[in-house]
């Protein structure tokens, strides 16, 4: 079976590794120039990626403690993070193939400007363009939209469900037909193929139409991340493509038949949804090199900046809380899916508060693999072959280069397997996605 691969990316000092600009292979301060983010871009195409994606919040982070000086001080993964969507214009200059998505938070974003953003980068990217769906969940944030306090769990997909009904129908706004561009008659377009949209809902009103006209994709590939049951529906209604973090072959499979299924309530196939779940490689010549680099990264780790990206995503201040004690069993309004994940793994390995605060910080949960090119590819193969996913979303642990040994050896051992594409089919992202 062909698999599917994703890279994800945080326009800034982080990824799930959060000592990713700490590591000796990095560039420091690389993540504020474009050639930067060129090369990642260049190299992921050069593997045949389906698409790349930026993860994006609006606020460093300033639920640890109270305030900004941990985060910041320590560069979680919210102290830096440029606007994606500028910086996948850019990247559309310079690849021709790759998918492009970035990540837009449905609580503190307008349907029409939304749709107007994404519907330029698919035109400019000619059919490339990816959203990856959030519901922002953190003080930081609501504090920085002049909100006292961040809307309840279900309200937030609820907001999400009627902001992902309006855009769609923005999109549909102009036919594909509509455009005429008849210089010798002065008809630039067919207005009855043109139409408004009239959307009066809970929480929008939007006349319409769009005024860009249909763009090749007709809207951009949808991505998702919930793991909550509520994020899991919304995902079986709305995705294209759900980005997983689990941390083993059992719960990988859960989730997978859990979504599939879900789809067919909303009237769509188990097929319709890619489901990419994360993967962190250390790849060497020989294995014994390899767990030597995961080693190396690992031990860069401090607790401290794991707690404060962890009290981010499930908006808690974990500052107050015994680090040599157990995680506190504790009522979250953030991310309910993943603080229902490392309550499971922290009674299972028996690990202090201190203990998560480190894995947060190595990966955020992400599972780290660590072998010759021929071992992570036999770790995927068999994560695809059990139905454990549809693909990967690879994770980095050090930039500008770290695609650069899983695109020149372990993708090759991929297609040399048949299991992953010789090269790209189809002219548009979504095209890939059913390859």
């Amino acid at each position: 079976m062909s698999m599917h691969l994703a890279a994800f990316l945080i326009a800034g000092n982080a990824s799930h590794s959060q000592v990713l600009w700490r590591h000796p292979e990095s560039n420091p301060g690389g993540f504020l120039k474009l050639d930067y983010y060129a090369h990642i871009a260049q190299t992921l195409e050069r593997g045949k990626f389906d698409l790349l994606f930026f993860a994006d919040r609006l606020a460093v982070s300033t639920r640890f403690g109270g305030d900004h000086r941990y985060g910041v001080g320590y560069g979680d993964q919210d102290a830096t993070r440029l606007d994606p969507l500028p910086v996948l214009g850019a990247l559309a200059a310079m690849t021709s193939k790759i998918g492009l998505g970035a990540t837009r938070s449905t609580t503190y974003s307008q349907p029409f400007s939304l749709a107007r953003e994404f519907a330029t980068l698919d035109h400019l990217s000619s059919g490339r363009a990816a959203w990856n769906v959030v519901t922002s969940v953190n003080q930081g944030e609501a504090d920085n939209f002049g909100l006292r306090e961040t809307l309840g769990h279900d309200a937030r997909y609820d907001r999400a469900d009627e902001f992902l009904d309006v855009v769609h129908q923005l999109w549909g706004s102009w036919a594909p037909d509509a455009l005429l561009l008849e210089a010798s008659s002065g008809r630039y377009a067919n207005a009855d193929r043109v139409t408004a949209i009239s959307h009066r809902g809970r929480y929008f009103n939007v006349r319409g139409p769009l005024n860009i006209p249909a763009t090749p994709q007709v809207g951009p590939v949808i991505i998702q991340a919930g793991s909550s049951h509520r994020g899991q529906d919304f995902a079986a209604r709305w995705a294209e493509v759900v980005f997983g973090i689990q941390p083993d072959l059992a719960r990988m499979q859960r989730f997978y038949n859990d979504l599939k299924g879900r789809a067919v309530k909303f009237g769509r196939k188990p097929g319709d949804i890619k489901v990419l779940t994360a993967l962190m490689p250390f790849i060497g010549r020989t294995r014994a090199e390899a767990e030597e680099k995961q080693a190396r990264h690992n031990a860069l780790v401090d607790p401290i900046v794991g707690l404060s990206t962890l009290s981010s995503h499930m908006n808690v201040d974990f500052s107050g809380y015994a680090l040599d004690a157990p995680i506190a069993d504790l009522e979250v309004a953030g991310m309910q899916g993943l603080f229902s994940l490392i309550r499971e793994l922290s009674a299972e390995r028996q690990l202090t508060l201190a203990d998560v605060g480190r894995l947060y910080a190595s990966g955020v949960l992400v599972p780290q693999v660590a072998g010759t090119a021929a071992d992570i590819a036999d770790w995927m193969g068999h994560i695809v072959s059990k139905q454990g996913a549809d693909g990967f979303v690879i994770t980095p642990v050090h930039l500008p280069s770290g695609f650069d040994d899983f695109v020149e050896q372990v993708v090759p051992e991929l297609q040399r397997r048949g299991q992953f594409r010789l090269d790209y089919r189809g002219d548009t992202l979504r095209s890939y996605l059913q390859d």
